[in-house]
């Protein structure tokens, strides 16, 4: 049976080890019970670049790592193209735990979004991380990761590629979709390049 949320509870502190060493024991949602591991943001402290997911997919689950499968190397490639250095951008999602179900012969782990209960319970760890690297900017990839922070009325359609100030943690933000939905779409190379041109836009923001 699931159990109430209470909610993540990260340590005071801009230590992005000890966050990730803390985030590994959270039982902040019932995810925890059947993921593999957290799966906790990567990059260095001071980015001036941060990219928020939705959550880790199969691959990240496994590796322990956000956006090592096929969308994390879209991604790579995407912003390559817009001219930003990937080295140099801090990589998190808005879930630290996959949430997925099993196909019918119970092998396959298929992604299911996470619920606004789990959103919600997993963004104290999102915003420790939003104080701890303290970007100029904020790309977010999907309007589940958007409204993470930008609240349950946040349409990308209406939104995608403009320019949001979040005064609280000094930063702009812009979004776009989600590189899987790219890999979904009928026409896969239209959706990439529009999925590049909203990252060049975001990159003027600067």
């Amino acid at each position: 049976m699931a159990t109430k949320a209470p909610g993540a509870d990260p340590p005071e502190t801009v230590d992005l080890r000890r966050l990730r060493s803390a985030a590994a024991g959270c039982r902040g949602c019932d995810l925890y019970r059947d993921a593999t591991q957290t799966v906790f943001g990567e990059g260095p402290r001071g980015a001036e670049v941060m990219v928020v997911g939705e959550q880790p997919g199969d691959q990240e689950d496994q590796a322990g790592a956000p956006f090592v499968g096929p969308a994390g190397r879209l991604l790579d490639r995407a912003l390559d193209e817009a001219g930003f250095d990937r080295r140099k951008i801090y990589v998190t999602n808005a879930v630290k735990h996959f949430k997925f179900k099993r196909d019918e012969r119970g092998k396959r782990r298929i992604h299911k979004t996470p619920s606004k209960t789990e959103i919600v319970a997993c963004r104290p760890w999102l915003r420790a991380e939003l104080s701890a690297v303290h970007p100029d900017l904020l790309i977010f990839l999907g309007a589940t990761a958007a409204k993470a922070l930008l609240g349950d009325d946040f349409r990308i359609t209406r939104s995608r590629g403009e320019r949001i100030e979040l005064p609280e943690f000094a930063t702009t933000a812009v979004t776009t979709v989600h590189p899987s939905a790219v890999l979904r779409a009928p026409d896969r190379d239209e959706a990439y390049q529009a999925f590049v041109a909203d990252l060049v836009v975001a990159r003027g923001t600067r």
